[in-house]
């Protein structure tokens, strides 16, 4: 687990973390403890560890969920009250972080690093939540950190920003102490001018504050998070109790129940004003007890800031003139005028599974499912055929980019900003994609909000926006960070894995700054219009809490208006698929000693549900005897993961993906230990308890996720996409059920032949 976890940032943080603590005992005691430790430590440690700290007057114990309360009071109080305190216990002592008042500075270089960061840090005393000006002052500090990143998120769709990301925020740290923390990321000669540029924003704040509007706007999206929480308190996750019940039980924190902190939470909001916000401003954003760190590639070394050059850019800042943000008025509609709408022509339901198929005048088809898993969720998806396939190679990157250039450039009047600002206190988003065999939209909305979600997509059909120099901007600093990622040992690897398996296809490569320079951006535009002209192919899915009935006016109205051609388009098929044979590359980046596997089986597949079942199931027994074999057995690795993929477009196929860390003179005798297992898999018999475990372990995951709309929106609109049958999800349990220690003996002797069989190998440099 610790080799897993070294790389750059460790070894920096490793530097640094005494300096950030104040040399306080948390700079000496990371949870994963030191190599030494790891390899020396005596068995006697371990007992007297457990003897000092696992007792009952430190413990507690929580119990949520579909239980019988006295029966399971009745249990816990069998099994757990004759455990004893030891008759002398260890004293628990506590090691706050002093906060001195003295600031500090700290510069760290790694080759590894991708580009430079400079992080300033402000720290001071940790706030408990535990009475009612304590919620006050949280309130006070979310709407501080809402409106931040609200400015901060404007000033990065501004074009040609000298920074490739930047923000603010306060919150927890480590132990007694939280931080107000101010990030940037930027290109070594740009440093200096996106410093100032960021410095600016948090100069402008400490000047002027906030302006009523925006704190209007972060008012009504903390309260709207706070009613939705209250109208879902029947659907909460037990998880979400516990975590909750333990914050109190470690921290202290009050648990008032959603109804209490919804109530309170109004009271404190409405007198909350722009004079409190100021306070937060000179609790948080402190000039004493502050940390700058200076971390980049090392070869941008001779470019980085000293700490007399970083507060030499402070007060430049504070000398500059600095205006007041003024808030534009907002605009109050999203379209000028309603469509008159189309009509429903035909209407159908499948009892069986509650599903309704509307099709609409305009040829639009719309599969309805209402659910009562929350009290108010709407996910909708939305696909029709064709994608980036229809386009010639020359196009690809342009229409790759094509949906992401109009999200980002806004919708119909609206820019981004503008649009997001809007969307203040809604729970609505709707977003277009271009797949290679599909175009379409992703989105959720509540109820009261379904409406604006379906006037969003019919402007992303009719009034897509195009802000060239805004997604310009954008791209460059996709490029400045691709370039430089190549420094990370896990992106060179990855680029290897993507270019070997997809045949060095430019459809498949990892991206590069030279595809994105093939980007035509007019192009992309045409290539979007061009892909939404036609909504008579279109199939929607709407899965939540809804009644088919009341929505169904709605549906008529704007899917019903969207524009239609009548064209009949298919997806290419681009015979683009992993290459068949054995392969075999080995990527020698990084210095840790450290490596990396990954093995592919691939081939040809028969596509159908029991086959699907069984490549699936096989995929987890291949997991579970990995790990038996290479983590407990070897002790090689901290944890070994096998994933089956399989597609039935444009062509059956199939893949299983086995991917392991471990130390490199490990390698060999892993990869060794792994086709073993292959080997017995395929050759000897399957215990039948082996197959249990995963059938149940299946069933009960399916269970849990039939209760969710997430997996009934993805289940009917996959099976749509795939002309699959609606109703192969009754036959699923017994499906899992027939799966028998034959039948995956069977699988494994079919797809884990090793006929096409791609070996990748991370190794460190020496």
């Amino acid at each position: 687990e610790k080799r897993l976890g070294k790389g750059a940032q460790e070894r920096l943080r490793d530097q640094y973390l005494p300096i950030i603590a104040n040399q306080s005992r948390y700079s000496k005691r990371l949870p994963i403890g030191t190599e030494e430790v790891l390899k020396n430590f005596k068995r006697q440690t371990l007992v007297d560890f457990y003897n000092d700290w696992y007792r009952p007057n430190l413990q507690a114990l929580i119990v949520v969920g579909d239980i019988d309360p006295k029966a399971t009071e009745q249990t816990i109080v069998k099994l757990f009250s004759d455990l004893k305190n030891p008759p002398s216990v260890r004293p628990r002592v506590k090691y706050p972080i002093q906060l001195t008042g003295k600031n500090q500075y700290f510069l760290g270089t790694d080759k590894e690093l991708t580009l430079p960061t400079i992080q300033v840090l402000a720290k001071y005393p940790h706030e408990k939540l535990v009475t009612r000006q304590d919620m006050r002052q949280n309130l006070c500090k979310s709407i501080f950190n809402y409106i931040l990143g609200e400015r901060f998120a404007d000033l990065s769709k501004k074009p040609n920003q000298p920074f490739i990301q930047a923000g603010a925020d306060a919150g927890g740290f480590m132990a007694n102490i939280d931080v107000f923390s101010t990030q940037l990321t930027a290109e070594p000669q740009k440093l200096k001018e996106a410093f100032k540029t960021v410095w600016t924003e948090i100069e402008r704040v400490k000047k002027y504050g906030f302006t009523n509007a925006e704190i209007a706007r972060a008012k009504t999206s903390i309260l709207k998070n706070y009613e939705y929480a209250l109208g879902e308190q029947d659907k909460t996750n037990s998880a979400d109790y516990v975590g909750e019940y333990t914050r109190n039980f470690l921290e202290n924190e009050a648990i008032s129940g959603i109804q209490y902190e919804v109530s309170l939470s109004k009271q404190q909001m409405a007198g909350i004003t722009a004079r409190d916000l100021k306070d937060c401003v000179s609790r948080y954003m402190l000039d004493t007890n502050r940390d700058i760190l200076v971390l980049a590639p090392t070869k941008d070394k001779a470019l980085l800031p000293s700490e007399t050059d970083i507060l030499g850019w402070m007060r430049d800042v504070q000398k500059t003139e600095i205006s007041a943000i003024s808030d534009k008025e907002n605009k109050t509609s999203l379209i000028k005028e309603k469509p008159t709408g189309g009509t429903i022509v035909k209407q159908s339901k499948d009892e069986a599974l509650n599903l309704t198929e509307l099709t609409l005048s305009n040829g639009v088809k719309v599969y309805l499912k209402p659910t009562n898993f929350k009290n108010d969720e709407i996910f909708i998806n939305a696909f029709s055929p064709g994608g980036t396939s229809l386009y010639p190679d020359s196009d690809y990157m342009s229409a790759t980019a094509a949906s992401e250039f109009v999200y980002n450039s806004g919708l119909g009047d609206f820019t981004l900003s503008e649009l997001q600002k809007y969307l203040t206190g809604k729970r609505v988003s709707v977003s277009p994609y271009i797949g290679e065999r599909n175009e379409g939209f992703s989105g959720m909305s509540s109820i009261a909000d379904l409406e604006t979600a379906f006037q969003m997509i019919q402007l992303y059909f009719e009034q897509p926006r195009k802000d060239v120099e805004t997604f310009k901007s954008e791209l460059e600093k996709a490029k400045v960070a691709i370039i430089n990622g190549k420094s990370n040992p896990s992106t060179v690897f990855a680029d290897t894995i993507a270019a070997v398996l997809g045949n060095h296809n430019i459809r498949r490569a990892a991206m590069s700054a030279e595809m994105i320079d093939q980007i035509d951006l007019e192009r992309s535009y045409q290539i979007y219009k061009d892909r939404f002209a036609d909504a008579s192919d279109f199939t929607f899915t709407l899965v939540g809490s809804f009644d088919v009935e009341k929505i169904s006016p709605l549906i008529a109205q704007y899917l019903g208006s969207l524009p239609t051609i009548a064209r009949k388009e298919e997806p290419r098929d681009l015979n683009i698929h992993i290459p068949g044979g054995k392969l075999e590359r080995t990527v020698k980046k990084g210095i840790e000693k450290k490596s990396t596997v990954k093995l592919v089986f691939s081939g040809k597949y028969e596509y159908s549900p029991k086959e699907n079942v069984s490549l699936s199931a096989l995929s987890e027994l291949l997991t579970i005897r990995l790990l038996e074999t290479l983590r407990e057995k070897e002790s090689g690795v901290y944890g070994v993961s096998a994933s089956a993929d399989y597609s039935k477009y444009p062509e059956n196929r199939y893949s299983i993906n086995i991917e392991f860390g471990c130390a490199p003179e490990n390698v060999e005798k892993l990869i060794s230990a792994t086709n073993d297992v292959i080997m017995e898999l395929r050759k000897s018999p399957i215990s039948s308890e082996e197959v249990q475990k995963v059938v149940a372990e299946d069933l009960r995951s399916f269970e849990l996720q039939s209760k969710e709309n997430g997996f009934w929106l993805s289940y009917i609109s996959g099976h749509l996409l795939l002309n699959d049958d609606l109703k192969a999800v009754f036959a699923y349990p017994d499906l899992l059920k027939s799966i028998s220690p034959a039948s995956l003996k069977e699988a494994a002797d079919k797809y884990l032949t090793g006929e096409n069989y791609a070996r990748f190998i991370l190794d460190p440099e020496n």
